[in-house]
């Protein structure tokens, strides 16, 4: 008999060091994989949602007390690295809490986001080894908190989740990351721009699960999604969002020309 899915995702979430939630994240997706853990009916019903496990650093402050670098130098470019590591050690505790927090879902809903948080797990650790090859460890800079926020906003509604998650602030990577290819490139570090590349190539698949459900909740209770995207952006997301937008990797992840155009209203 497999094991419980939402348990394993828990556990998952309330790993506090980073080893922990990576190794953690592996071993239940494995498991997962082979079968040896599925959604269950019979499942504690998900606790109210928290701060998930996070070691002592980084210290979390506000984003705008972050102070702004370039690559011009190992500590700058190791802060950047940084940030990014950041972004996706949380985007690993998204993930399961998806998986966690939605019950009742289709199977597949439940496959994407295990998917999803293994690939997350190996964009840290990548970053991770990056940062040590620079001489830092994750931890060694400040972070802020932006992507749990929202998680916290949206835990009572699997609908708002997937809209304002991955198609929000998650589908900013899409936007920037080529940017970033390119001057990383143009400074000679293949090293950072080829883990780019990857995590740029995978999120797009990230984004277009946080589409395809967001559209299925949409079916569900008969909303439009683009009236619906459009009004969820107001209410929520006017002040996180950024252009310019990246429409063809945002094409590629499900977006379609009428929210592509309301998000660019709405930031300007």
């Amino acid at each position: 008999m497999a094991g419980d899915l939402h348990a394993a995702a828990h556990d998952c979430l309330r790993a506090a060091t980073p080893e922990a939630k990576v190794e953690r994240t592996f071993d239940a997706f494995a498991r997962f994989s082979r079968g040896e853990l599925a959604p269950s009916d019979t499942s504690d019903a998900p606790a109210p949602i928290a701060m998930p496990g996070r070691p002592e650093r980084p210290r979390l402050v506000h984003a705008r007390d972050l102070p702004k670098r370039g690559f011009g130098t190992t500590e700058g470019l190791a802060a950047f690295v940084h940030a990014i590591a950041h972004i996706e050690f949380n985007a690993i505790d998204l993930a399961w809490d998806a998986a966690y927090r939605y019950r009742g879902m289709p199977a597949q809903f439940y496959a994407d986001w295990a998917s999803v948080a293994n690939d997350e797990a190996r964009h840290f650790t990548m970053l991770r080894g990056r940062l040590r090859e620079l001489g830092y460890d994750y931890g060694d800079f400040d972070a802020h908190n932006g992507l749990w926020e929202m998680a916290e906003k949206t835990a009572h509604d699997g609908l708002a989740r997937m809209a304002l998650v991955p198609r929000v602030l998650e589908a900013r990577g899409l936007d920037v990351t080529p940017g970033m290819i390119v001057k990383l490139r143009a400074r000679g570090d293949d090293a950072t721009a080829d883990i780019l590349d990857v995590i740029l190539r995978e999120e797009v698949g990230h984004v277009a699960a946080g589409s395809r459900w967001f559209r299925w909740h949409c079916a569900q209770r008969g909303l439009e999604p683009q009236r619906t995207f459009k009004a969820l952006l107001a209410e929520y997301a006017r002040a996180v969002l950024y252009g310019p937008f990246n429409r063809q990797a945002r094409l590629e992840a499900g977006f379609d020309a009428d929210e592509l155009e309301s998000l660019e209203t709405l930031a300007n």
